[in-house]
């Protein structure tokens, strides 16, 4: 029994003994990987600082180099009073956030590289600490506080809307799939009003005609406004959301269906002005790839696009936009015809049909003026025959009609004007009917005029009448058109 106790301890000792040389051999193992482990640790922690150093750098030389490219640096700066106060707030952001970015990357990167894994260090763990909370939790609130504020002052500068007593234009701006429909008032400065529920092919904005101020309005295919004046924006959708973008004056509004919206902004700089401008940067001293003859800062122009992706048709929603000086953008709107003069006036949509609207009885006293004053001057004899081309009788007959009365009261105007001056009137008539009954009707209606005007004050003895019933068409009377031009009352200055 004694010796077999006695074996069994020495074979214990044995397998002790063998157990420890493992040990120890594998423990020499562990001691080699943590020095390769540490090694790779450093390395690693070294890397990082690398890294960062280029990051940092990269970021720095790549905000310098690209930041012509970006709205709001380089050429681009706004186009608007309220737009460098937009701009001045997003640098003030990107300031403060700036030196957020920097400090949180040196110090994750410089972490990394402190506490890398060593031997015999140990982590602490640090699950509280009341100043830490207070100084990460302060800090930014203070900087929020301030830009928070910021904000606010500049959004109630950019959004408050204009006051009866300010001096401002209002234009309209209508999206639909895929344009925008632009509306201007007219010479009384205002926009009519619009129901949807008129709005047809001939009338795409559904405006009421019966609201005389939308008789002037204009429907003009680009954005074209004065500059240093404020203008006041109406924007509106007829179909899906869109948003009116104008990115190089800071405007930016969405246009929603059935919630009309509006933005104000003054334009400070012409588009001339800015061409100037883009003209002293390289990037923009290069041929234009659609026009090579002329560099890219010439060809440059303002835009107005879509801001919200509104179907495929989206990038057709772009406008031309230009910004000139007071006395261009007058000379252009003189040009502009009225939708409802070019488009819906002598239609079945014309709620005025029966009447001579203020506009255009202005307008015919200046057409009147202008011939008269031309007939004056003139040397030959025709020269001297004016047509009365807005004298109206009823068909087959001498008796004039109302709308008349307009153009005979230019007559009586221009006869007070120059009391030396005496005029034939002449009637004429087309083919249709007897000769002798044309011939009649003219001098009946000849009569007729000369009774208007003696009936206002004009001394009979100044006038004369004559008949030429058809003797001197002045068109064809092969066609209606022609025969219309023939049924006519001319007058013959005679003495001026």
């Amino acid at each position: 029994m004694t010796a077999l106790l006695a074996i069994l301890c020495i074979a214990l000792i044995a397998i002790i003994a063998i157990q420890i040389g493992k040990v120890t051999e594998l423990a020499s193992k562990i001691r080699g990987e943590e020095d390769m482990q540490e090694i790779i640790n450093k390395r690693n922690a070294n890397y990082s600082m690398v890294f960062m150093v280029v990051f940092l750098v990269a970021c720095i030389i790549s905000a310098g180099y690209y930041k012509n490219y970006m709205l709001g640096y380089g050429p681009h700066v706004a186009a608007s009073i309220h737009g460098k106060t937009l701009d001045g707030l997003f640098n003030t952001t990107l300031f403060f956030t700036g030196i957020v970015f920097f400090i949180t990357q040196i110090m994750l990167f410089y972490y990394a590289f402190k506490y890398k894994g060593a031997r015999g260090r140990k982590p602490l763990y640090l699950p509280h600490n009341n100043r830490l909370e207070m100084i990460w939790t302060a800090i930014p609130a203070v900087v929020m506080t301030f830009l928070v504020v910021g904000g606010l002052d500049a959004w109630n500068e950019v959004m408050a809307d204009v006051t009866p007593d300010e001096e401002f234009m209002e234009i309209e701006g209508t999206g639909y799939q895929f344009a925008w429909h632009l509306r201007y008032p007219g010479p009384d400065g205002k926009l009519g009003t619009r129901n949807y529920k008129l709005i047809s092919g001939s009338n795409p904005l559904g405006q009421d005609w019966t609201d005389k101020k939308n008789l002037d309005d204009i429907h003009p295919s680009e954005v074209v406004l004065p500059v240093n004046k404020k203008v006041r924006v109406r924007i509106t959708a007829r179909d899906v959301l869109h948003n009116f973008y104008l990115p190089h004056f800071r405007v930016k509004m969405d246009a929603v269906p059935g919630m009309p919206t509006y933005f104000i902004f003054t334009p400070d700089k012409t588009t001339e002005e800015y061409r100037q401008e883009l003209s002293k940067y390289p990037e923009y001293q290069v041929p234009d790839p659609n026009d090579p003859e002329k560099m890219l800062w010439e060809t440059f122009n303002y835009e107005l696009a879509c801001a919200e992706l509104c179907g495929s048709g989206h990038y057709s929603m772009r406008r031309l936009v230009r910004i000139v000086s007071e006395a261009e953008y007058n000379a252009w709107l003189s040009q502009q015809q009225s939708y409802f003069m070019s488009s819906i006036r002598g239609t079945d949509e014309d709620p005025y049909k029966n009447e001579v609207l203020d506009e255009e009885v202005k307008q015919r006293k200046m057409e009147f003026s202008d011939a008269v004053q031309k007939a004056m001057g003139a040397t030959e004899a025709e020269g001297k025959v004016l047509r009365l081309n807005y004298v109206y009788f009823e068909t087959g007959a001498a008796k004039l009609t109302d709308m008349s009365r307009y153009e005979l009261d230019n007559l009586v105007e221009t006869l007070n004007k120059y009391p030396n001056m005496t005029i034939e009137i002449g009637g004429h008539t087309d083919n249709t009917g007897d000769a002798a009954s044309n011939q009649a009707l003219s001098a009946e209606r000849a009569n007729a005029v000369k009774g208007y005007l003696v009936g206002k004050g004009v001394a009979a003895g100044r006038l004369q009448t004559q008949g030429y019933g058809q003797s001197k068409p002045a068109e064809s009377n092969d066609t209606e058109a022609g025969r219309e031009k023939n049924r006519r009352i001319e007058f013959k200055i005679l003495t001026q």
